[in-house]
This record gives structure tokens, sequence and C-alpha cells, in this order.
């Protein structure tokens, strides 16, 4: 049996052309790679064509794209014959809807609040405009109404299979309701001329008696399909018939008749460019396509969850990650639910594997959740980066992004802006139904004040713009004291910058967040609605911040691409060795067995790549003359019109360290070109600048294409493409190095080490989708078995070809699995280092009992490598470690020289024992 807790895990992307046998072949290499739990994206029923999964479409089945549940039952024997466990990443917020393939949002479509799947979906059905009944929008058309019902693009269709009829535009299906099954029955019959015919008889008393039900329920409906199937020659007369409601613009009175038809819907279609302003379902982000789910409703839970049960029943699923947490009403509710599902379905109280995907902002601590073990690491991604660049650097890009920007170095102003920009367009509509919400709170407050209701919306729009983080946990009772303490801190910063007189204004909103309004001592107040209020906006808050932050500003704040990390801080200083240690020792008590990634699907860039981007901190002087270079070798190509300046003077920085960060050092040449094409248009329309995605300014994203292809082809750009190829050169190494060193952090710190696939190679990929492309694993698979693979002189003088970092990555799961209560349960020690070079060192020990690793990282290391031109020689080194209290074959008693461990690579790990005789079973092991 697979570990309760992992050692290491290797996260694997499931698609059509990736589907379960493909990875039940891989897990062999896994396991001679020192992988204790494959990491699956997720694996229910996805949209066809998926090519990430979390388009859910149906959670209680396996994604028939993948292999169905005979292929995941292959997959599964594959696991135990090799002993690994399987985590599996599951999206319990939300669900992929329209089209014409998840069966719940159908449901909904047809039947409305009276179906049983409503409560599944957060839906303001009173919120729609313009129509007496409630209803969902559905932003789903390329062109305003008008113009696709005169185009005839909406379409009435009847399914003589299930005896239903449906309106479809394009692939989506948009079921009609039954209570307008008569009138259609009525239209066609005359339509088609039908109404002396035996069926035409049979389909006009069918629609008579079913006209007589105002509103027929759902147990009567499935009886007048069946009935209208079984209608000889009901299909026929239906489809000669439907011509009635066949629109176009020479057709006026069909097209009315089909416009009637779709006003007494469940559902009311619009242009996709009403979604930000008008819809009123809860999505995923700003994403039309992803709907909201209500898991707090112990229904929803229970249908969505019954898989998951299922698997962990049978033993064949060992740990979740759960993707969005912050999307959920009461994500504390809710880990307490899977935790007594989990419980129920093993039988036994036994630990089982479950972390969230969580981003965590400077200064911010996780929340204890109930069976949670920690996040998916993007905090530790960050901390690792943060201790490897150079702060004297930093401080020099500082000024070189001054002068380019011609901004302060500083990411709060472009935040809130991006905020702002958020609330005016993506997200609107969300924030809309926020403050009428808010609205309606105060108008049941009866006191010696009246707020209107634009103050309330700017009041609550300040809150939004000064909020810190994701978002609150707050329950259905009283908020915990730190997320009052922070609703506290918000209301203020928001008060300050208030334009007029307070009035109590921002006491009655801190009031409704903190759900005080509902105190005995206050006036009484609707406990739902309040409730609803201040549990919404903390689900507001956290899509706020991702397409604020993450989504809009890491993609305006060029200063060092490194740091521009999901759950980092662009303007981060760096940090000291010594908060390095404080904060892993925290760990080690807190969240040993967290994740620590260093690349997911998510990341901006691969590991490597940022590795690369964050060495420009050791080399600024020359980066910034270099750049200067560049620019006038490159202003001929600028698009040039008017005002018009593509790429713009940030763009084009960004664009060169993204350069250097991928650039493939066999040369330039493959789909280099058109991979770093779609990066810079995907990165200027999440910028909002000069283009977006809502916006495309095409002119400028020409420009842009056009300034790539003339840059990187070498009949008219050979002398920058000459000094691009010279500096990647020595920033590869550099960067090399930087990866070794965080290889061997990951692996060696508290938390369990999460590898992505294909990392195991250099990993120079750009953000999604360019991270998910097909990995290699025949080629990683044979590089593992090769006799070469552990010849480290060799293996340092090709390291241009990655196979190093291979070596290196199954050596340290090596040594995970064999100090496994070391790593797994062990305490975390600094060790002090002294000498001239001390401060290029991190030094630590992992302790369990008497057995124990101690591990020595480089970091900086230019003024070692002459800038990146050689690999490290580092005999001279001058850093001793005292190692007092530790014993080990070959090691000096109480000090262990660095040079002695950076014998062949700038990284070592040495097995130990604490104080008294070396156990002599155990080797060291090292590079």
């Amino acid at each position: 049996m697979p570990p309760a807790i992992p050692l290491a895990t290797y996260r694997l992307q499931l698609t059509a052309d990736f589907d379960f046998d493909k990875a039940a072949a891989v897990v062999p290499y896994l396991k001679a790679l020192g992988i204790t739990h494959l990491y699956a994206s997720p694996v229910m029923k996805a949209r066809k064509g998926s090519t990430h999964g979390y388009d859910t479409v149906d959670h209680s089945q396996f994604n028939p794209e993948l292999g169905g549940e005979p292929g995941f039952a292959r997959l599964s024997d594959a696991l135990k014959q090799h002993d690994l466990g399987l985590i599996i990443d599951f999206v319990p917020n939300h669900v992929g809807v329209h089209f014409a393939d998840n069966p719940w949002w159908l449901d909904v479509l047809e039947w409305g609040q009276a179906s049983p799947h409503a409560v599944s979906f957060d839906i303001d059905w009173d919120q729609l405009a313009y129509r007496a009944r409630g209803g969902v929008l559905l932003p789903i058309l390329g062109a305003s109404y008008g113009e696709a019902l005169e185009r005839g693009e909406i379409e009435l269709r009847y399914d003589p299979d299930e005896g239903s009829f449906s309106v479809w535009y394009f692939e989506h299906r948009l079921p009609i309701a039954p209570e307008r099954y008569g009138e259609m029955l009525r239209a066609v019959v005359k339509e088609a001329d039908a109404a002396e015919t035996e069926a035409g008889k049979r389909l006009l008393s069918l629609a008579t008696r079913y006209t007589g039900l105002r509103r027929p329920n759902r147990k009567e409906a499935p009886g007048f399909k069946a009935e209208l199937k079984q209608i000889a020659g009901a299909a026929e007369i239906i489809a000669n018939g439907l011509g009635a409601y066949r629109a176009a613009k020479d057709r006026p009175a069909q097209t009315l008749a089909l416009h009637h038809l779709l006003e007494r819907q469940h559902y009311k279609l619009a242009h996709w460019r009403l979604a930000s302003s008008d819809i009123n379902y809860r999505r995923f982000f700003d994403v039309n396509g992803l709907a909201g789910l209500r898991v707090e409703d112990p229904g929803t839970f229970a249908a969505t969850h019954r898989l998951v049960k299922q698997l962990v029943a049978e033993g064949k699923l060992q740990g979740i990650r759960l993707d969005h947490i912050d999307g959920l009403r009461d994500s504390a509710q809710y880990c307490q639910r899977l935790r007594r599902l989990v419980r129920d379905a093993q039988g036994t109280t036994k630990p089982f594997f479950t972390v969230i995907e969580k981003i965590l902002c400077e200064h911010e601590r996780l929340p204890h959740f109930a069976g949670v073990q920690g996040t998916t690491g993007y905090e530790w991604l960050n901390v690792i980066t943060h201790v490897l660049v150079d702060p004297k650097g930093l401080e020099a890009l500082d000024e070189t992004w001054r002068q380019i920007s011609n901004r302060p170095p500083r990411l709060a102003p472009y935040v809130k802006d991006a905020k702002r920009r958020v609330l005016e367009t993506l997200l609107t509509s969300e924030f809309i139904v926020l403050t009428r919400l808010l609205a309606r709170i105060a108008n049941g407050h009866y006191s010696s004040r009246d707020f209107s209701a634009d103050s309330l919306r700017q009041a609550l729009e300040l809150y939004v713009l000064h909020f810190p983080v994701y978002r609150t946990y707050l329950t259905t009772g009283a908020p915990a004291a730190h997320d009052r303490k922070l609703i506290d801190h918000t209301i203020e910063r928001a008060r300050a910058e208030w334009f007029a007189a307070d009035e109590g204004i921002f006491d009655f909103l801190r009031d409704a967040l903190t759900m005080d309004l509902l105190k005995p001592d206050r006036p009484p107040h609707s406990a739902p609605r309040v409730r609803r209020f201040a549990l919404k906006v903390q689900q507001f808050t956290g899509p706020m911040m991702a397409k604020s932050l993450e989504d809009t500003a890491f993609y305006q704040f060029h200063r060092l691409l490194a740091l521009n990390e999901v759950g980092g801080d662009p303007a981060s200083n760096g940090l000291t060795v010594p908060a390095f240690h404080e904060a892993m020792r925290a760990r080690a008590k807190e969240w040993p067995h967290g994740m620590t990634a260093t690349a997911t699907h998510d990341t901006k860039r691969g590991e490597d790549a940022r590795a690369r981007i964050a060495a420009l901190s050791e080399i600024p002087g020359e980066w910034t003359s270099m750049v200067s270079r560049w620019k006038v070798l490159n202003a001929p190509h600028l698009a040039l019109d008017g005002n018009l300046r593509a790429p713009s003077a940030t763009f084009e920085y960004m664009l060169y360290q993204t350069l250097l960060g991928a650039w493939p050092l066999d040369g330039l040449g493959g789909d280099f070109v058109e991979r770093i094409q779609a990066y810079a248009l995907k990165a200027a329309r999440e910028g909002k600048e000069e283009t977006s995605w809502l916006n495309p300014h095409e002119a400028y994203e020409a420009g842009v294409r056009s300034f790539i292809a003339t840059i990187l082809d070498p009949a008219q750009s050979a002398e920058f493409l000459e000094s691009l190829q010279t500096l990647a050169r020595r920033v590869a190494l550099l960067g090399a190095l930087n990866s070794l060193s965080q290889l061997t952090l990951k692996a060696t710190l508290p938390g369990i080490p999460d590898f992505y696939q294909g990392t195991e190679f250099w990993d120079l990929s750009l953000v999604d989708p360019d991270n998910r492309r097909p990995v290699d694993f025949a080629a990683r698979h044979a590089a593992l078995s090769s006799p070469d693979n552990r010849d480290w002189s060799g293996l340092i003088k090709s390291w241009p070809d990655g196979q190093i970092k291979l070596a290196w990555t199954r050596r340290l799961l090596k040594l995970r699995n064999a100090l496994a209560d070391v790593f797994a349960h062990g305490d975390y020690q600094p060790l002090e280092v002294r000498g001239a070079h001390a401060e290029h060192v991190i030094a630590f020990a992992r302790r369990h009992g008497r057995d124990a690793a101690i591990v020595v990282v480089g970091r900086q290391f230019a003024p070692f490598t002459q800038t990146g031109r050689e690999w490290p020689v580092l005999e001279g080194f001058d850093a001793t470690i005292n190692i007092a209290g530790y014993s080990a074959p070959g090691l000096t008693r109480n000090a262990l020289q660095v040079a002695q461990a950076f014998r062949e690579l700038p990284a070592a790990v040495v097995e130990a024992r604490t104080a008294g005789a070396v156990k002599p079973a155990r080797q060291r092991l090292r590079a």
C-alpha cells in the first residue's frame, strides 16, 4: 500500500490524446523515478474536447474521452501493481454549461425554478431585465438577439427519440418549457395542413389536453412525451410544420412566432457582451460557460460527490486536490462535509490526503480547514524564488523599470487600477447583484439615517478596491477574529478615501459584512438576506482579486517576470536566508504535509524559465545595457501609426525577458516563433492596456505579431539574435544552477514535493496552454535507465540536454524514500554558515529521531561562473557549515566545508545521524 501521506506526487494532464491507458503506461516510469502518488487532472466527464477537464458536465461518471470506467479501472490496476496512490483534481465549485451536454443545466432551462436542479445553481431568478417572469440570461449569441433571429441562426427542432422540442443556436441546445408544447403542436399541425389526418387529430387532441394543464409538472411531462413519440406519423407532421417557427428576415410572421415562443421560456438569449453587465448566474471568474455550483446544498453535495465516495470506499482514491476553494460559499462547511464523507467511505479515521488550491497573499495565513493538509503550494513556489534572487539586483531593476514604464516600481497602484477596470467590465453584473442586495438590506433598516443606492454602491466599491487578500471565510455564525480584523482594516481604508461626510454608511457596511446587523441589540433584519450578502461578498472578492492581480496587473508590471507568479509579489525585495528559515520552521510545525510546487498547470511560466529570469537579478547592469542596445536594434521593426506603438515600451521589455526565459539552447527553430506570438497575444489581452479579450485592438496585435516574427528572423535581425543568443547561453547556465537549487529545496523542505509533468528535463514552457503540450515520456524513461545517468561529470558537460536535472530528481527522491520519516515527519533546523561566501549558501537539517538529512544549497552563482560563462569551480568557496550534533561517514566533526559538499553539484544532501554513533547499515546519499 502507498503511504497515506505522499512522499512525492506527479501531476499528469489527462486529455483525449493522453488518456487513462497512456497514464497507466507511464506508471512504471513514475515508480522508478521515486514517485509515490499519481496526481491526475480532473477525471469526471468534461466538455467534449476539453484540454484541461475543469469544465465538468457530469460528476457522476468518468470522462468517456479519457477511456471511461473501463479505462480508469486499467489505470487503477496499474497503480495498484506498482504500489502508487492516486490523487485526483476535483472541481466542486462549478460545472460546464451551455452547449448540449450538461443534464442538470438543460433541466433547469426546461423547467426553470421547478427543476430539482435549480437549487444547485446560484441563479438570481428575479434579476432578469425586461421580463415579468424569472429566468436566466444566456449570453451565447455572437450578434444581437434580433440579428441572430432574422439570420435564421436560432432554430426550433423536434427530437423524435425524446418526444421533445428544443431551440438550437449552433451547438447550444435550449429545451422548450413543456407548458408551451400545446401551442406549438397546434401551430405545426396547421402549418403542415394535417388537421384532418389521423396523426394530426391525435396531435391536436394531445395539445388540447396539455394546454389545459396550466403548468405541467415533471411527473406528467414524461408521459406526454412518451405519448407524443408513439403517435404514428407525428414526427413527419412536426418536421413539415416547424416552418411556422422558421425565422428569417423575409419571414416576419414566423420570426415573430419564434420570438414570442422564446419570450415565454425560463431563459433569455443575449449577445455575449451583455454577460459582464447583465448575467444573473454566478460564474467561475468571468467565464460564461462555467456556472457556479451551490455545494452548500446537501443534495447537490451528495450528488456531485457520489463517485468520489465510491472510489474512496473501493480503495482506489488516496487523495483529493480541491480546485478553487475560494469560490465556495462556506469553505469550512464544505471541508467538514468532505471529511465526513471520506470517513464514512473508509469506515475508519485513517489519514486521507486533501489539499486545496488556495492563493495566499503576503503575510496572509492559511485558515485551518477540517481534514486539509495544506495548499497545492503556490506560496512555497514563491518563497523559493524569492530566496534565490539577488536583492541588490532587484534594487537596480527597480530603476530600470522606472525608466521604461515612467511609473514608480510599486505594484499597489497597478492592482487598484486593475480592480476598477474589472469592476467596470468583467464582473459588473456580479457587483450589481451585491449592490442591489445591500440596498434591500438598508431599506429594511429603520434608523435616523437613510443611504441612497448610489452611496451604498460607492462605499462597497471602495471596500472591494481596498480589500487586500482573496477572501474572508465567514460561516453562517459570527466571523473569526482574523476575519473581523481584516474587514475592520479594509473598512477604515475605504472610509479614508470617502468623498463626502460618512454619516454612518461605513459602519452599516461593516455590520452587514460581519453580520453584526443580526445581533439582538440591532433593529430587526432579514437574516437570510444579510447572511446571503455577507457570504456572497466573499465569493466575489476572490474572482475580483484573481482577475485584477494575476490576470491583469501581472501582465502590466514587468520589473522582473520571475516574481510575477501565481500567489507571488512582483514588487518583492527578495527574501533573506534567516527569514526563509523562519518560514520553514513555522511550516514544519503548522503545515508539514501541504504540497511544494515549482510548476503547475496554472503557473505563468515553466519552472526553469522562471529560474533563468531570476538570474537577471545577478547581472542587472549587463541586462539593462543589453536591453538598451536591443531597443535601438529593433526600433525599425516597431509598428508606428499616430499614437500607436506596437509593442509598447513596457511590453517590449517583457518580451525580452520572455525570450531569455524560453530560449532553446539547441538553436532557434521548430514552432518557437509561433509559441512566442501566441504567448504575446494572451499577455497583451490579459494586460488590458492596448488591447483586451473584450475589445481586441487588431492593429496593435498585428504589430506585436509582426515585431516578434521580424526580430526572430535571422535574415532581418542577425545582430540582435547573435547578441540575444550570447546572453541567453549565460543566463541559461545561471538559470540551470538556480533550477538545481530550486529542485533540491522543493524535495527536502517540509511539505510534499509535487512534480509537474515533463519537468524532469528543463521546463521552458510559457503560460497555458503552452505548458500543456505533450510530454515525451519515452525519452525520459530511456534517460532514467541509461548508465550515463549516473556519471555526474558527463552530465555536467552535457547539462543543456536536461538529463542532469532528471538524474538529480531521482537521487533526491531515492533519498526521500530511504528517509521517509525524516521528510514526512521531521523537524527543520537551520544550520549556521560562516565564511566570506556564507550569503551564497542555504543550509539546514531535517531530523526525526536519530535520523537526519543535512541539506546544502547554493544561490546567486554569478561570481563563481564568470557571470554565467562556465560551470562553477568551487574549490575556493569560502564557507563552512556548523554541523555540531550530527555525524556521517567522511565528514569532519562539527564542520562541513561547502567546497567539499559542492564537489560535483552546487547542491548536496547528506544522510546523517544526530548525536551518537553513525548507523552502519545506512549509506550516505549525495550527488
